[in-house]
């Protein structure tokens, strides 16, 4: 993989973190445009495209998240593993800024980060060497047979590594008791919702 130091950004916001272990802290966030992977229940969809959005350097970058508060930069996407992220990792790294990285783990992981959520889908499945870099690993349940998918990735997560299971937003009222049940009897899992949806903010 190349190395670069500019990125086609779609969108980026300050706002809090809605999901996983970090769920309820202020977070500014990077959306990079740009994804392969291609899940059709996905809720950016016009992040998928490249074409008609900035590129912006990562001094930009970083300059543009230290105007905000919040300690955690989140770098999502899109899939943002479609790019080398050192140089923007070590601007926000410079500005003072932890760095998190959302990925599917479906491309290698370049860059330093204080945190990694992994959250694989079948439709690009991710690199065993990249899911033992995941402190969070996120599995997406849409249909019952999620379960038996996401626990088929538990040998190359390490001890540590957090793991949890999300309802997909339209199958949020079907998914989450499933959940809630199997996490009773499973409790190495933790469930995720999406409070953001639920709070109407970014």
């Amino acid at each position: 993989m190349p190395a670069v130091d500019s990125y086609p950004v779609m969108e980026s916001f300050h706002t809090l973190q809605g999901e996983g272990f970090f769920v309820g802290q202020a977070a500014y966030f990077i959306r990079l445009a740009g994804c392969d992977v291609g899940c059709p229940w996905c809720d950016v969809k016009d992040s998928w495209a490249t074409e008609g959005f900035p590129l912006k350097s990562a001094s930009e970058l970083a300059e543009e998240a230290s105007r905000h508060s919040s300690e955690i930069v989140v770098i999502t996407g899109g899939e943002p593993c479609m790019y080398d992220l050192t140089a923007l990792c070590q601007a926000l790294h410079d500005n003072g800024k932890k760095v998190h990285l959302e990925t599917s783990g479906a491309y290698p992981i370049h860059g330093e980060f204080d945190w990694i959520c992994l959250s694989p889908k079948k439709f690009k499945v991710p690199i065993d060497e990249e899911l033992r870099k995941a402190d969070e690993f996120k599995v997406i349940v849409f249909n019952k047979s999620d379960f038996e998918w996401g626990l088929s990735f538990n040998d190359n997560l390490t001890s540590e590594c957090i793991r949890l299971f999300q309802p997909e937003w339209s199958k949020r009222d079907k998914m989450s008791p499933l959940i809630v049940e199997y996490v009773k009897e499973n409790p190495i899992w933790r469930i995720s919702i999406q409070s953001h949806k639920y709070l109407g903010i970014p």
